[in-house]
């Protein structure tokens, strides 16, 4: 059979490929992508999408037990897990028909299964209705990522769960373990914890949220803690014993190792790069531990390969892979676009306080050798904050002293995954203080914070 031909291909239909074969088309490149499983990927179908829905609903049920707080009466406060699932699910499943209708809308051939790279520019795809070959000048890798698993800490979808099944549980759990304590881990152990499960997170570094900014981790974990969890850091699950209906944790913490009892455990330790079956070692792909190794621009270094998004490292973060699936269209179309810097890429968690941040911690500046300004501002010193009964919080921005720039910001409390952004433009943009000092921000909006955090780094905070 022969092949079929197309200007470019795309494996994997996550927020990388899926945006990388839009972009392709719009610019007028003939383009198929191949999808094994879900188009929109783990992020739209079992990540990002479907955990926000179910954070949405553990919000309003903590809201709805604030209710007096707000003058208001709510009796009979309670919820129902399988609806909360449904609902997320179904959210899911609306955005995964919206990629289709995107993907056929401008063109794209989509193909339905297991893709291997049997020479340069040749793909061969497995579908239901047997063997394909399809031919092009670029490829484009966009294969994602999956959940780690440590030897011994294996899921099974009952007593240890992954993401997925944490997403789909078949019980509610009593008492929940959860190893590990970035964006992932944490963002279930605030869901389960606000639907009324005894939470323990175990985090192996020195601090819940490792890639925070310190300050913030810190005020995260006080904040979690006053809500019940048990934060256990510097500490490490070295064994499951896995009886009926309950599993015994052997949990080391400073040279000591003790035993706790749990009815569920969440496995959230990382991930490792979709590498394996696809031929990239013949072909000469560079990989290091479980990632493609890639320029900048995205080239894999052999001719006419692009790897983007989680399988081709950090930040692992959605927006990042979309954003590098339009900058490799681009290159491929014959364009001259910029690098993404990683720097200038905001990370988001959602649990409860939020947590955002972009650019360097305090502690990497003065790592990097800055001589540096810091600012910070409560949200206890904001009008609007306090009139949404959300008062505890910290805006904190790092700036270089000499030249003005903003290095970095960092923040804890109410919706800030959606201020983040005004701080994401202002890095895109090399203001410096000047600039966002002279910024009239509106009032009264919690953005107001973020002009003070600014202020206070020159000792110019006007409400604290």
């Amino acid at each position: 059979m022969e092949a079929q031909r197309f200007d470019m291909i795309v494996i994997g239909a996550g927020p990388g490929g899926y945006v990388a074969a839009i972009r392709g088309a719009q610019l007028g490149l003939k383009v198929a992508v191949v999808e094994r499983e879900h188009l929109g990927g783990i992020c739209l179908n079992w990540g990002c999408i479907p955990t926000k829905a179910m954070l949405r609903s553990a919000e309003i049920l903590h809201y709805m037990h604030r209710a007096a707080e707000y003058g208001l009466k709510a009796d009979g406060i309670g919820y129902d897990l399988d609806a909360v699932v449904k609902r997320s699910r179904g959210v899911a499943k609306q955005l995964n028909s919206g990629v289709g209708h995107l993907l056929k809308k401008n063109k794209v051939t989509v193909l339905m299964g297991q893709a291997t790279l049997p020479a340069p520019g040749r793909v061969s795809v497995t579908t239901d209705k047997g063997e394909q070959t399809l031919e092009a000048p670029a490829i484009v890798l966009a294969t994602g990522a999956r959940a780690r698993e440590l030897p011994g800490l294996e899921a099974d979808g009952d007593l240890v769960w992954t993401y997925k099944h944490a997403l789909t549980p078949p019980r509610m759990p009593k008492k929940l373990l959860v190893i590990g304590s970035g964006a992932i881990g944490i963002e279930f152990a605030s869901f389960y914890n606000t639907l009324g499960a005894d939470v323990t997170v175990v985090e192996v570094m020195d601090r819940i949220l490792p890639v925070e900014d310190a300050e913030i981790s810190a005020f995260a974990k006080k904040a979690f803690e006053k809500q019940g969890m048990t934060i256990r850091e510097q500490a490490m699950v070295k064994q499951l014993e896995r009886g009926k209906g309950s599993v015994t944790a052997h949990i080391e913490q400073g040279g000591k190792t003790a035993k706790d009892t749990f009815d569920t455990v969440i496995s959230a330790v990382g991930i490792v790069g979709n590498v394996e079956g696809l031929g990239l070692e013949a072909l000469g792909v560079r990989i290091d531990r479980s990632h493609v190794v890639t320029d900048p621009l995205g080239r894999t270094g052999v001719e006419g390969l692009y790897a983007i998004g989680d399988v081709a490292g950090a930040p692992w973060l959605a927006h990042k892979a979309s954003h590098e699936g339009v900058m490799v269209a681009e290159l491929v179309a014959g364009g001259h676009p910029h690098a993404v810097d990683p720097k200038s890429i905001a990370g988001c968690t959602y649990c409860h306080p939020q947590v955002a941040s972009v650019g360097l911690t305090e502690a990497q500046a003065i790592e990097q050798g800055y001589e540096i300004r810091v600012g910070r501002f409560p949200f206890i010193g904001n009008g609007k904050a306090i009139a949404l009964g959300e008062q505890e919080g910290l805006v904190k921005t790092v700036f270089d002293a000499k030249t003005g720039a903003l290095l970095g910001a960092h923040m804890v409390g109410a919706e800030v995954t959606e201020l983040i952004q005004g701080y994401v433009v202002a890095r895109q943009l090399e203001t410096t203080e000047e600039d966002l000092m002279q910024t009239v921000f509106p009032h009264p909006t919690l953005s107001e914070m973020m002009h003070e955090s600014v202020l206070d780094a020159w000792g110019r905070a006007i409400h604290f």
